[in-house]
C-alpha cells in the first residue's frame, strides 16, 4: 500500500557508534514496477516484504541484480551520496546482461532520494562513524516456469543504518585466504553486480573464515595465478616501487570505490597507478601494502594472505596500517563526509 510519510527530524535512539553491518528495518522503502514495456511512477511503501509469484524468475533463475550505496551526514547537516550516477550506470549494465529492462537514471535517483528522505531519522548523525546503507535492487517477478526472462519486474530501494562491514571500527587490518572455489569465468557474469555471483561465493567465504581469515580472495579461474578480487571487495596493492596496482580482469566487478581511489592516488598523492594482471605468487614479495575496497568495506588494509598452506605477511607492516592506505582512506572518507574539498564533483546532496 502507499505510505503516508510524515517527516521526523529527530534521530532514532540508536547506539550509532556500535552498529554492526546488518539489516535494520526502517520506516519506508521505494518501489516501482515494469510491465508491458514501461515503468510506472513508483511510490513509497511501509511494508518491508515483497510478495512474488512462485514462478518468479528471480527465485528460480536468479534474474536479479542490485547496488550498494551509502548516505553520509556532513558537519553542516547535508545528506551526501557518493557518485550515484555510477551506481545507476552499473545497475543498467547488469540489467542488460540478464535481459532485464534498464532503470532510467531519473527513476533510479528518485527512488534513492525518496527512500533516503523518508527515512531521515534513521540517517546516522555526523561523527557517529555510521552511515545509511542504500540497497537498490531489480528483480524479475510474475508468473513464469520456462527458462526465459520475466514479463514483469520490480525496482525497489530500501535503506538501513550500518556500522563497519568488518567488526573492527575505523581503519583496521584484515586477512584474506585464497579460495579453491572459483568466483567467475572470464566471460561470465563476474563483472556484473548480480546476486548469483554472491550466492556462489558463500562457500568460499565460509572456508576462508574457517582458516581464520575475514574473507576469501579469488584468483583467476583459468590458471589460478592472477588476483581477481575478494568475496565482497576489490583489491589494491602498493608495490615496493611506490606504484598503486589493481587487478585487471573481465571477471572483476567495476568497483566505484576502487576507481575513485585510483584517481585520488594520482591526483592527490601523485602516485603512479596501474591496472593490470597481478600474479600473486610471483609478485607477492614486491607487495608493500594491500587493501580490500568497496562501498561496504570502504578501504580495509590487508595484513596477511593465506595461500599454499600457510600465512604470508604483506610487506613490513604486519598488523599495522600502512601510510599509503591511511592517506587514501582519509582522502576518500573526508570527501564522502564533506570534510574535504570535492574537486571532482563526486558528491550529490539529497534535499531534505
Amino acid at each position: 500500500m502507499d505510505a503516508q510519510v510524515n517527516m521526523h527530524t529527530d534521530k532514532k535512539a540508536l547506539d550509532w557508534a556500535n552498529l554492526g553491518f546488518q539489516y535494520q528495518r526502517t520506516d519506508f522503502r521505494f518501489t516501482a514496477n515494469w510491465e508491458n514495456g514501461s515503468w510506472n511512477e513508483g511510490r513509497l511503501t511501509d511494508s518491508e516484504c515483497i510478495v512474488v509469484h512462485e514462478g518468479a524468475p528471480a527465485l528460480h533463475y536468479a534474474q536479479q541484480c542490485f547496488e550498494g550505496m551509502k548516505a553520509q551526514t556532513a558537519a553542516d547537516g547535508r545528506v551526501l551520496l557518493f557518485r550515484p550516477e555510477l551506481n545507476s550506470e552499473r545497475m543498467n549494465l547488469a540489467a542488460s546482461r540478464l535481459l532485464m529492462p534498464e532503470v532510467p537514471q531519473e527513476l533510479f535517483f528518485r527512488g534513492v532520494e525518496e527512500a533516503v528522505r523518508a527515512n531521515y531519522s534513521w540517517i546516522p548523525p555526523y561523527g557517529s562513524g555510521a552511515s545509511l546503507y542504500i540497497r537498490p535492487m531489480l528483480i524479475g517477478v510474475g508468473e513464469n516456469l520456462g527458462l526465459k526472462p520475466a514479463q514483469q519486474f520490480e525496482f525497489r530501494v530500501f535503506v538501513s543504518p550500518v556500522g563497519p562491514y568488518y567488526k573492527q571500527a575505523g581503519l583496521s587490518v584484515i586477512s584474506l585466504a585464497v579460495s579453491e572455489v572459483d568466483r567467475a569465468a572470464p566471460n561470465g557474469t563476474g563483472s556484473f553486480k548480480v546476486g548469483a555471483n554472491y550466492a556462489g561465493g558463500l562457500l568460499a567465504t565460509k572456508l576462508a573464515q574457517e582458516l581464520g581469515a575475514n574473507e576469501a580472495l579469488y584468483l583467476d579461474s583459468a590458471e589460478g595465478r592472477y588476483i581477481d578480487e575478494a568475496g565482497s571487495a576489490n583489491i589494491l596493492i602498493v608495490s615496493k616501487e611506490g606504484v598503486l596496482l589493481t587487478p585487471k580482469s573481465n571477471a572483476i566487478l567495476p568497483s566505484i570505490t576502487r576507481r575513485s581511489i585510483m584517481i585520488l592516488a594520482e591526483d592527490e598523492l601523485q602516485m603512479p597507478t596501474e591496472e593490470r594482471a597481478i600474479d600473486l605468487r610471483a609478485e607477492f614479495p614486491t607487495f608493500q601494502e594491500a587493501a580490500a575496497c568497496g562501498t561496504a568495506a570502504v578501504l580495509s588494509p590487508i595484513g596477511k594472505i593465506w595461500f599454499d598452506g600457510q600465512w604470508h605477511d604483506v610487506g613490513d607492516a604486519g598488523s599495522v596500517v600502512g601510510p599509503v592506505m591511511q592517506k587514501l582512506y582519509d582522502l576518500l572518507i573526508g570527501i564522502q563526509k564533506g570534510e574535504l574539498q570535492d574537486n571532482h564533483g563526486w558528491l550529490h546532496a539529497v534535499s531534505i
